[in-house]
């Protein structure tokens, strides 16, 4: 289990282990902000490198060694 902090996940890069609609390589695109501010941050969103497309996920996701890796292998 890979070691994070939600507050800097912000522009850090990812790969997929299995391509996500074709694509493999991420970008940290956005933290989304909690309303009120005083919880937990739980989602970011993440952009495709080629297509641009973004997705809205759990940052706690990016943990798990089977579906993501940091950085661009």
């Amino acid at each position: 289990m890979t070691s994070l902090h939600p507050k800097k996940l912000l522009l850090t890069k990812w790969t997929a282990v299995q391509p996500l609609d074709k694509q493999k390589h991420f970008v940290v695109t956005k933290v989304v902000l909690p309303e009120p501010p005083v919880e937990k941050i739980e989602w970011i969103e993440i952009e495709a490198v080629y297509t641009k497309h973004t997705r809205t996920i759990r940052w706690r996701d990016l943990r798990d060694v089977t579906v993501w890796r940091q950085g661009w292998l």
